[in-house]
């Protein structure tokens, strides 16, 4: 619900559950207690994505596809925007490591020659995000792996014929 109404009410939610409001008010004192739990499970999903991904130690192609896979899994089952907890210092820093560790791992699968040199600074880092968040939400009937050969595919072949 609040994927697609960030301002849906307690109410509505509790309502959504099938619970009684004073139900989600026994867990979550406010509704930003509610969401900071939302965004902070997401988070956490996301952080295990990045380690079962493997991006250090796997073989570059391996644990592209078992990112983005992982990604597209993570999107599908938390679809929030981390964008609106940023203001919180830990929340920030946690998503500022998981930017690292994917750049970290762009720049490697450059420098072993999946991806071209060459491009500007950061392209893939920009690009490979909004392929997934494209794949998780436009494409809801392939499954997380099969999206998963779709964002690869298109990553590093592009749409072109040739």
């Amino acid at each position: 619900m609040l994927a697609a109404d960030p301002g849906a009410s307690i109410a509505s939610i509790a309502a959504e559950a099938g619970v009684d409001r004073s139900t989600v008010y026994r867990r979550f004192a406010s509704r930003e207690e509610l969401l900071a739990a939302i965004y902070t499970s997401r988070l956490t999903a996301i952080e295990r994505a990045i380690e079962e991904a493997r991006l250090r130690e796997a073989p570059v192609t391996v644990a592209l596809h078992r990112y983005v896979e992982n990604i597209i899994a993570v999107n599908r089952t938390w679809p929030v925007d981390l964008a609106r907890m940023l203001a919180d210092d830990t929340v920030h820093a946690r998503r500022d490591a998981c930017v690292a560790e994917v750049d970290t791992f762009l720049q490697r699968a450059t420098d072993e020659g999946l991806l071209r040199p060459g491009l500007p600074a950061g392209w893939a880092g920009v690009l490979l995000p909004r392929l997934i968040h494209l794949a998780s939400r436009q494409m809801p009937d392939l499954s997380p792996a099969r999206a998963a050969d779709l964002v690869v595919d298109t990553l590093l072949n592009g749409l072109g014929a040739s």
